[in-house]
């Protein structure tokens, strides 16, 4: 592959306009704290053999009725295919179950069982710590005003 000889590469996407979009991409910024809330939180759930994706999962399904797919998938920012995968290992552990709807027998209903509620249970004060324990390191920057910001753009 040959360099144009119209231009150095370097002038077409300067270096300046790089630390502009390190410095200012939300999406960028986003990207990073999720990732590290991610493996902040999935450490803090290993001892409970969890990760946090799974908790959000199960605590999806606490619910008086067992909800479709489509709307779990939607609160969590999933596609289908995606939660479907999401579902297996909870499934071959006994902590959810997929059944199909009485209505529309193509429909898929998620349930958590006994033993998923008794590992959430377990998993709670796990999550409210590491929660807390995020919300101190925002200091003076209200946690509440972030996810309604975050909100905002989801």
């Amino acid at each position: 592959m040959s360099k144009s000889p119209e231009a150095p590469i370097e002038s077409l996407v300067p270096f300046a306009t790089t630390l502009h979009v390190r410095d200012c991409c939300l999406c960028l910024h986003v990207q990073r704290a999720a990732r590290t809330l991610a493996r902040l939180f999935d450490e803090a759930l290993r001892p409970v053999d969890l990760t946090n994706q799974q908790f959000s999962l199960l605590m999806s399904l606490n619910r008086p009725e067992p909800p479709p797919i489509g709307p779990v998938a939607n609160l969590l920012g999933m596609d289908r295919t995606t939660l479907t995968a999401a579902l297996k290992p909870l499934e071959r552990r006994g902590l959810v179950v997929v059944t199909a709807g009485e209505k529309d027998r193509r429909s898929r209903l998620l349930a958590i069982t006994p033993e998923g509620i008794a590992l959430l249970a377990r998993a709670l004060p796990i999550w409210q710590r590491t929660h807390d324990a995020v919300d101190a390191r925002l200091g003076d920057f209200e946690p509440a005003r972030l996810r309604q910001a975050l909100q905002a753009v989801s």
